[in-house]
């Protein structure tokens, strides 16, 4: 057995420490406690604070490619969300399997340095460049789980269920890589998908529709009564004042009132974005048991809007976070963001009495079941030892006053002060360099010159 030794190791209720933490042949806690083991020869010291990985619970690898690409902006021009989408359009139609296994090994290579151990990847890019099905048509899905395998990372892939080019509209020949025509073209592909992750013990699916506006309302609701009834169900909503309006124009209801009013909301049930909604649906999504995904790099990037984290919280919602388009992969600079977007609108410091705390549990808690996963604790015996360890000599955090490192982590922390990542017990990135960086990255420099958009 393979034994560790931390300062500290942060579980739900707060700090164990020090922290002795001994771990089987596959990588699961076999030993966890304050008390050093009976035979503590061989023991690895490690000066750090062990907190538990995180989850990206929203991903598009692809995007990676085009991350710093589309942020020249011409003069005069109203450029936002929109236009945004025709670059990505423009990024989805470049990239062949291989391309898209070497962007997305170091997209999740980059993600373990920043301290995620596990990802949701919400995949459309499904078909070739013409839009035809590849033999398998799960091909891309595949890659996704080979780069995930790569990397070290654990992934769910979500297969995602697009049909239309808006509310009631045909899709654009630039969406041609992502329309499944109908639910029997889309479960053909959930079942490949299924396929697709078994020869990596890691990986696990989730199901989806992309949004309201890409899929038809009736199969919207048919997709879910007949798909899986085990694993989580992601899905966009309310990212846009424009989706909205043509929500209500279509459907005659605000996407988040009409999910309310026609599907049975539950935990199972994962939204991306919420970023615009009315009283009644804060208080709707929150009484549903259903996790916002909250992506604020890319919601800020995008010019999305605020989520109304203090409102959605006072009525006990559940969140978690996702780097979405990947502009920002450091998981504390987006829980920061999510605390200091608040500050802004309410005027106020004190968004939650024990900030840092209650941040970093709901995004562990939310984020673990949209991964398909459940604990009881951050670190449990028989689970994997999944960690990001902080560096206990930082400037900030030598003081040692264990009442103040959460919230010295996550409000003064950044990529220097993480000493590495350990994902069932192996250290994937030590030192900030990830164990086979080397050669992802050369893969990685290597398909992006080859990438023209």
């Amino acid at each position: 057995m393979k034994f560790f030794r931390f300062n500290a190791l942060l579980q739900s209720s707060g700090w164990l420490s020090p922290a002795y933490v001994g771990i089987d042949a596959a990588g699961n806690i076999a030993y966890l406690s304050d008390q050093a083991p009976e035979n503590s020869a061989g023991i690895e010291h490690v000066q750090g604070y062990a907190l538990p990985g995180f989850q990206n619970a929203h991903s598009h690898a692809f995007q990676y490619a085009m991350a710093g690409r589309a942020e020249t902006h011409k003069p005069g021009s109203n450029d936002d969300f929109w236009s945004w989408r025709e670059a990505m359009y423009a990024c989805a139609l470049s990239m062949d399997p291989d391309q898209m296994q070497a962007v997305a090994a170091m997209l999740y290579a980059e993600m373990l340095r920043k301290g995620y151990t596990h990802v949701a990847e919400f995949h459309y890019l499904h078909h070739d460049k013409d839009g035809k099905h590849y033999a398998n048509l799960a091909e891309m899905g595949l890659r996704l789980v080979e780069a995930a395998s790569i990397a070290g990372i654990g992934i769910t892939l979500i297969p995602v269920f697009y049909q239309k080019g808006g509310f009631g509209k045909d899709p654009q020949p630039r969406q041609r890589r992502f329309i499944s025509k109908n639910i029997e073209d889309y479960f053909h592909l959930l079942d490949d998908s299924a396929h697709a992750i078994k020869n990596y013990k890691h990986a696990s699916l989730g199901f989806s529709v992309h949004s309201l506006r890409a899929v038809d309302a009736k199969n919207i609701i048919q997709t879910f009564q007949e798909g899986p009834q085990q694993i989580p169900f992601h899905l966009h909503a309310a990212e846009q004042l424009k989706e909205v309006e043509d929500c209500v124009a279509h459907l005659k209801q605000r996407p988040l009132q009409w999910l309310l009013n026609s599907l049975p909301v539950n935990d199972r049930f994962h939204i991306v974005h919420c970023t615009h909604m009315t009283d009644d649906e804060v208080k709707g999504l929150a009484a549903s048991g259903a996790h916002a995904v909250l992506c604020p790099g890319t919601e800020g990037n995008l010019g999305d809007g605020i989520f109304r984290l203090t409102d959605f919280a006072s009525h006990n919602g559940s969140w978690s976070i996702g780097t979405d388009s990947h502009i920002s992969l450091n998981p504390l600079e987006d829980l920061r963001w999510l605390d200091y977007a608040q500050r802004f609108t309410t005027h106020k410091r004190n968004t939650f009495d024990d900030g840092a705390r209650i941040l970093i549990n709901k995004t562990i808690t939310a984020g673990r079941k949209a991964m398909g996963a459940e604990r009881n604790d951050f670190f449990e015996t028989g689970h994997s030892f999944d960690a990001v360890i902080l560096d206990a000599r930082s400037p900030l955090l030598a003081h040692g006053n264990l009442s103040h490192v959460l919230s010295g982590i996550l409000y003064t922390a950044d990529s220097a002060d993480f000493l590495g990542t350990l994902v069932r017990g192996q250290w994937k990135v030590k030192d900030g360099h990830h164990v086979n960086g080397r050669a992802i990255r050369e893969s990685f420099v290597t398909a992006m010159k080859n990438i023209s958009f």
